[in-house]
């Protein structure tokens, strides 16, 4: 599985670019986006990137991040949604706005992008609201901690609330108001307290 490509931006179309890895050419659908963060040709770039596999088709999907890639994968997992539509969707959103849209129920914001009819990005935004806590947090999401590093005193707080029973936005928003509270070395006792108490309301 090809999980990651570090090589020179060799060509670019509208939708894909070529990244020459050691004088192996590949060929990387990417978003609008992630073409814009890749620069000019001849810029040694790193592109994360995801395998799709079916009886007709083998392509690889090229992301500038991995968050960008979180989200293909958490987009293509919603029914009728294939990698061109969420590639379109990546194209007219930023991940940030992506999170905020999923976690705010907004969906007319979802269906910005091209392809994308009202219905299908209700169903987008309906499957995705849980879930969209669960990830690396959006900066500048009001009472949401910024990304929670993996080990981190706040990972394992929202991690452990998720075990007791809390849904991911819930407890993100949770950790991330008791971090604003007790500030970024609290320790995970002290954060699991306070969280605990906002998520339970």
């Amino acid at each position: 599985m090809i999980a990651k490509l570090t090589g020179l931006l060799d060509d670019t179309g509208p939708d894909w670019a070529i990244i020459d890895v050691n004088g192996v050419g590949y060929l990387v659908h990417c978003s609008a986006r992630t073409l814009d963060h890749l620069g000019i040709r001849g810029d040694r770039v790193v592109v994360h990137t995801e395998m799709q596999v079916s009886e007709t088709d083998q392509r690889l999907i090229g992301f500038a991040s991995a968050a960008e890639r979180n989200w293909f994968r958490l987009l293509t997992a919603v029914q009728g949604v294939g990698s061109k539509v969420a590639l379109a969707i990546l194209s007219a959103l930023t991940t940030e706005e992506l999170q905020r849209a999923c976690a705010g129920g907004d969906s007319a914001m979802v269906a910005r992008a091209n392809g994308v009819g009202p219905k299908l990005a209700s169903r987008i935004v309906n499957e995705l609201k849980d879930k969209a806590g669960g990830l690396p947090v959006a900066p500048g999401m009001p009472g949401i901690a910024s990304a929670a590093p993996a080990g981190s005193a706040s990972a394992d707080a929202v991690s452990a609330l998720q075990n007791l029973g809390f849904k991911p936005a819930v407890a993100a928003v949770a950790v991330g108001k008791a971090v604003d509270e007790l500030g970024e070395d609290a320790a995970l006792g002290d954060l699991m307290r306070v969280a605990l108490k906002l998520a339970s309301g």
